[in-house]
C-alpha cells in the first residue's frame, strides 16, 4: 500500500508542520487558486491527476484529458449493506475519514459535516460518505450508535467500514488525503481533516479544512456552484 501522503494530517503536533512548511505554503497557495472566480457560473476545478489520450475521430486524432476518477469500492454501511461507487452513481458527494473513537480533530470535523448534512438534507442529488479508519473497533453497531447520536437519520449521510487497507488505499491513492495507523499518533491513527467534494463523475472537484466553519462554509458555497453545473 503506498504511504505517500499527498495531504498532511491536521492532527500532528507542531514538529510536523515545522518539517513540512514546504507542503503548507503550498496547500495555502492551491487553497487561494480554488477561493478565486466566486461566481456561479465559474466551474470548478477538476483535481488530481489526469493522462492525455489520443484517438481518431472522424480520421483525425484528438487528444482528450483523462482525469483521475474515485474508483470502484466494496464497503458495509452503518445499515449493515454494501456500499460501493455505484451507490453515488448521479450524485454529488462529500467523502471524509475518520474513527468513532478519536480524541482530536474528529469530533471538530463532524459538527462541521453535520451543517452540510442539514442544509442539504433532502436533496435528491447529494451524499456524505464517511470512512471508518479503525474498522477494528468501528462495527456496523458502532457506527449505526454515531450516526444516530448525531442525529443522521436515512441513507444521505452513510458511514462505512470495511478492509483496513483498502480504506487507507482508497484515501491516500484516490481521495488524495492521509489515512494511516501510527502508533505515535493520537488515538493510533494519522488522517486528514480534509472533506472532499467528488462530482457525478466521480472526479474530485475540492479539497476543503473540516475542521473550520470558513472550510466548510467555502465546501459548502462549491457544492452550490456543482450542482448548478448540472442544470439544464
Amino acid at each position: 500500500m503506498s504511504r505517500k501522503k499527498l495531504i498532511p494530517a491536521l492532527n500532528k503536533p507542531s514538529s510536523f508542520w515545522r518539517k513540512n512548511s514546504g507542503w503548507i505554503v503550498v496547500i495555502g497557495f492551491i487553497s487561494s487558486l480554488w477561493g478565486c472566480g466566486n461566481s456561479s457560473t465559474d466551474k470548478l476545478p477538476i483535481l488530481g491527476q489526469r493522462e492525455a489520450v489520443t484517438k481518431v475521430v472522424n480520421g483525425k486524432e484528438e487528444t482528450d484529458s483523462v482525469y483521475q476518477s474515485i474508483p470502484d469500492f466494496k464497503f458495509v454501511s452503518q445499515y449493515g449493506d454494501t456500499v460501493t461507487a455505484r451507490t453515488l452513481d448521479n450524485k454529488i458527494y462529500v467523502a471524509d475519514f475518520f474513527f468513532t473513537s478519536c480524541p482530536t480533530i474528529c469530533p471538530k470535523m463532524k459538527v462541521q459535516l453535520k451543517r452540510v448534512y442539514e442544509k442539504f438534507k433532502g436533496n435528491p442529488d447529494v451524499m456524505l460518505l464517511s470512512h471508518t479508519i479503525d474498522p477494528a473497533h468501528d462495527s456496523v453497531a458502532v457506527l449505526k450508535e454515531f450516526a444516530q447520536n448525531l442525529g443522521v437519520t436515512g441513507r444521505q449521510w452513510l458511514f462505512v467500514t470495511g478492509d483496513r487497507d483498502k480504506i487507507y488505499d482508497l484515501g491516500q491513492s484516490s481521495y488524495m488525503v492521509t489515512a494511516q495507523a501510527d502508533s505515535t499518533a493520537p488515538g493510533g491513527v494519522i488522517h486528514s481533516g480534509a472533506f472532499i467534494l467528488v462530482d457525478k463523475e466521480k472526479h474530485i472537484r475540492g479539497i476543503y479544512d473540516g475542521t473550520t466553519e470558513a472550510g466548510v462554509d467555502k465546501l459548502m458555497t462549491d457544492m452550490t456552484r456543482l450542482l448548478a453545473e448540472y442544470k439544464p
